[in-house]
């Protein structure tokens, strides 16, 4: 086995997990579940069938993945952070076959106790405040705080707030990594070259 999984852990026969993963205490892993290489699960996750995790995620503890959840390479879960997968919930309604995909991008941030609302999109190295509601998409590279999440921000691929206001144009240099953004209206995107 290429990947360790703690005795407490239940990962069900079918689930696929990538090398240098590593299942700690509590998880639980359902058999249709996709994980990659080099992920953490730690203490008390659970994994959906219907779930796709890429190399290199960070769940962190008490954080239920549910079905037609996909997290892309580099994501990382903050403690107790939230998933949803059905919009307007009943007990006595069964409401499977509503399920909403939820994906979050490469190299987001979702950060303790956060909700993140089924249905929406989390852009590539966003950043969720801890304890905010995501209940519409997020561009890239945005900072979102708050209940219901507002943009107050934009970050870099480093984890640090860019120097740009929320729309216009303008260029920052990351100051940890030397990278380059440009602003254009309402996006933000890393380039080569820019001086």
């Amino acid at each position: 086995m290429a990947y360790q999984v703690h005795p407490s852990a239940i990962v069900d026969e079918g689930a696929q997990i990538g090398d240098g993963s590593r299942v700690w205490h509590f998880v639980h892993v359902c058999a249709g579940a996709k994980i990659g290489k080099g992920c953490s699960l730690g203490q008390n996750v659970f994994v959906g069938n219907c779930v796709v995790i890429g190399d290199n995620v960070k769940i962190q503890n008490n954080v239920s993945v549910y079905d037609n959840v996909t997290l892309e390479e580099g994501v990382f879960c903050g403690p107790s952070m939230v998933f949803t997968n059905v919009y307007n919930p009943r007990s006595l309604i069964d409401r499977k076959n509503e399920y909403r995909k939820t994906l979050v991008k490469r190299g987001a941030t979702l950060g303790a106790n956060c909700t993140i609302v089924c249905g929406v999109t989390v852009g590539e190295f966003a950043f969720v405040g801890a304890g905010a509601v995501i209940n519409k998409d997020v561009p890239a590279h945005a900072l979102m705080v708050g209940v219901p999440a507002r943009q107050i921000g934009w970050m870099s691929e480093f984890g640090e707030q860019l120097n740009l206001p929320l729309q216009g144009v303008g260029r920052v240099t990351c100051q940890h990594t030397g990278a380059n953004y440009v602003l254009d209206g309402e996006r933000v995107t890393k380039v080569e070259g820019c001086k």
